[in-house]
């Protein structure tokens, strides 16, 4: 940990058209900053994030994922320094060399942040692309960059140029501080650019290195089509290591898993899948289509078209078609389809009848029940929590629990069926 790393962050990001800051956008399950953030961390224990607009927002929902002992946040004179240059400005690295970062890139790496670690004044990122339209070209003579020439001032020759500016840098952070009030806004924009010191590292006659990088790794994103295929390469990366892991996916494809997520031992993941949140799965079966956020299955099998809500831990339980779990602790349990089991524990050996639900909340609190071990729960069954059905008891079909029930009996509380003869014709008028 021998940088300085400054993450960029105070942009409005006015072409994603959306009242939540540009850094805020999520790429699997977690905010764009948070990324620049993460692969940070592993290469430095100084870290500023420069923030501007809407510093507040930003702030707290980054702070949730890190202690605030590991950033430093600070906000940028906007209304005298803006740009990329003037939020650079006033901060104060710990080390000798200081690392620039944009906190639009959510696909960055720390290992490729690594290979800036060269002896040069400014080393800049560098990206070789077949067509390099709309980027500012590097020219780079005997292995150091010369200028940098924008499209826009480009002429015949250097528009041929297909090396072009990914937009980070590592400055010497003696020459970065020396350098910074010599920016000045003399442009259309009236901005104060980062980019002006390499201007002045050429005319010091100082060393200026260019870094090739992975255009993927160093992807920008702008709109929402940015976003949209920025978080399909991190969803790959996502899957493709679990799978290299031993992990099955059916149609990886079509499965969405969040940053967060673990997948442990003989795993099957079928098409359709989402695992959301702190999902963790361990020798697990999850059929198509269903949906597991931040809770634990273990030597479980869900689904198809299952839903295990946050809070949940499943051990050696089955759970069907159109079951849904909230806050339950399920061991060894089956059911096989058609049931709302929230608020609960149930032990081993329970079978739950289709149609069955746990009536947790009151329209006020939401109350737990207790279920014991080998109890029959018959279809279409209403557990009023609070309640407690101890070991080895029957539940009849459509009953209605209101009251604990102790061990070895059996419950049933539906009305007599009634029969009224010839009904149907007097009904419909027919005989």
């Amino acid at each position: 940990m021998n940088k300085s790393i400054i993450i960029l962050a105070a942009g409005a990001g006015t072409r994603m058209k959306s009242t939540l800051p540009k850094v805020l956008h999520k790429i699997s399950g977690k905010p764009m900053l948070y990324y620049s953030i993460k692969e940070a961390l592993k290469i430095s224990d100084d870290i500023t994030v420069v923030l501007y607009h809407q510093a507040k927002l930003v702030e707290e929902s980054i702070k949730k994922y890190f202690s605030k002992d590991n950033i430093n946040f600070v906000i940028q004179d906007h209304e005298n320094y803006p740009g990329t240059g003037g939020a650079v400005m006033g901060i104060k690295p710990k080390y000798e060399k200081t690392l620039v970062l944009n906190a639009d890139m959510p696909l960055i790496q720390a290992n490729e942040l690594e290979k800036f670690d060269l002896e040069a004044t400014i080393v800049m990122s560098v990206l070789k692309l077949e067509d390099a339209s709309g980027y500012g070209r590097v020219v780079i003579e005997n292995g150091n960059v010369k200028r940098i020439v924008e499209q826009k001032d480009a002429n015949e020759n250097e528009l041929k140029i297909t090396t072009a500016n990914a937009g980070i840098y590592q400055f010497d952070t003696k020459f970065l501080l020396e350098n910074l009030p010599k920016l000045t806004n003399s442009n259309a924009q009236k901005e104060y650019y980062i980019t002006d010191l390499i201007e002045f590292a050429i005319s010091q006659k100082r060393d200026l290195k260019p870094i090739f990088v992975s255009e993927e790794n160093f992807k920008g994103v702008n709109s929402k089509v940015d976003l949209a295929l920025a978080e399909v390469i991190h969803q790959n990366r996502i899957k493709n290591e679990f799978m290299s892991n031993g992990v099955i996916m059916r149609l990886p494809e079509t499965i969405y898993i969040e940053e967060g997520v673990k997948i442990e031992g003989e795993s099957i993941i079928e098409n359709g899948v989402s695992l959301l949140s702190n999902a963790i799965i361990i020798n697990s079966h999850v059929k198509t289509n269903s949906i597991v956020e931040d809770s634990i299955l273990e030597d479980s099998d869900i689904g198809p078209m299952a839903r295990v809500r946050p809070g949940s831990h499943l051990k050696g339980t089955h759970l069907g078609n159109f079951v849904e779990a909230k806050k339950a602790k399920l061991n060894g349990v089956k059911a096989g389809h058609l049931s709302y089991l929230g608020d609960c524990e149930i032990d081993e050996g329970t079978n739950v009848g289709a149609g069955c639900i746990t009536c947790n909340y009151d329209g006020v609190n939401k109350h737990k029940t207790i279920i014991g071990k080998n109890v029959f729960i018959g279809s279409d069954c209403q557990l009023v929590a609070p309640v407690t059905i101890e070991d080895n008891v029957l539940l009849a079909a459509g009953t209605c629990v209101t009251k604990d029930i102790p061990s070895g009996n059996l419950a049933i509380n539906r009305a007599p069926m009634k029969l009224v003869k010839n009904f149907y014709y007097k009904f419909f008028g027919k005989e």
